[in-house]
């Protein structure tokens, strides 16, 4: 089963590495998001994980993004530059990867939420800082 991804990021150099990374990777990028009335577009499609950046082209609406996702079942894991941003964490998400960042690093993260998504007990990568 090939597991559908959403990325919620405004940068599109950024966003475009995400998408190559996790394509190569064997995951399916289901779309990219800008902003939140782009990320509402795809609230009605299975989605296994989003990976969702705070600050987007509408301004701080990752916060909202991952909350709405979370609540609609879909994993999410954030990926900024300002991680203190999240403080604790937003409840129904799994953690905050720190931008920038390398590809080897977004996949152990992305393999890690995947894998706890699915019930396994699994360790987090070091650069996963986790929420709760």
């Amino acid at each position: 089963m090939t597991h559908k991804i959403l990325i919620v990021e405004d940068e599109m150099l950024v966003a475009l590495e995400l998408e190559s990374i996790l394509s190569d990777s064997g995951f399916e990028p289901v779309g990219i998001a800008p902003d939140l009335s782009t990320a509402e577009e795809y609230f009605g499609e299975t989605i296994d994980l989003a990976l969702v950046d705070l600050n987007l082209r509408d301004g701080l609406t990752g916060p909202q993004i991952g909350k709405l996702l979370s609540e609609k079942g879909v994993t999410v894991l954030f990926l900024t530059a300002n991680p203190r941003m999240l403080g604790d964490g937003i409840s129904g998400t799994i953690g905050v990867l720190t931008k920038p960042t390398d590809s080897e690093t977004v996949k152990s993260a992305v393999d890690y939420a995947l894998r706890i998504r699915s019930g396994e007990a699994v360790a987090p990568p070091a650069a996963l800082k986790l929420f709760g």
